[in-house]
């Protein structure tokens, strides 16, 4: 069994040399070769391409992302501004009720406090709303131009 297998490697080695030996002078093909060469260079043309569309992806992912927190960080500080507006008056109301010698004058202020907040709460609803539609319009603005602009890449890329 060794011999035969010893035999059946030194076939094999024989004929695999044969083969190189043989190989040796042939020739590529000229069109096999163009082809190559074409198939390189449009497979590096393509990865051009998808690689400055993924920069171009990734820096309208970063517009998105920098507008909406542009946009939040305005919310907030609205929201941080109203707070204290109304903390304020609440500590004011409570301060002048404090201060105050009857019933009815206590009514008075506890009324006026509340008639008063009531018209600030609805004032600062619609500006927070208002800013609230401003911030998602400049995002989705954001998005419909890098949307536009990629789709538009698309086109002059097919």
């Amino acid at each position: 069994m060794s011999d035969a297998f010893t035999k059946q490697v030194q076939d094999f080695t024989r004929q695999a040399q044969e083969m190189f030996s043989a190989g040796k002078d042939a020739k590529v093909p000229e069109n096999l070769s163009a082809f190559a060469e074409d198939a390189v260079a449009k497979s590096r043309e393509a990865f051009h391409k998808v690689t400055a569309a993924a920069k171009d992806n990734a820096k309208v992912a970063e517009d998105v992302l920098l507008t909406t927190q542009a946009g939040a960080k305005s919310i907030s500080e609205k929201i941080v501004a109203n707070t204290l507006a109304n903390t304020e008056a609440a500590f004011e109301a409570a301060q002048a009720i404090a201060r105050a010698r009857t019933f009815p004058e206590i009514a008075r202020l506890q009324a006026n406090y509340f008639q008063q907040q009531f018209a600030t709460v609805g004032a600062q609803s619609k500006e927070l709303f208002e800013l609230s539609s401003k911030v998602a319009k400049q995002t989705f603005d954001t998005v419909g131009q890098a949307t536009a602009k990629s789709f538009e890449q698309l086109k002059t890329q097919g």
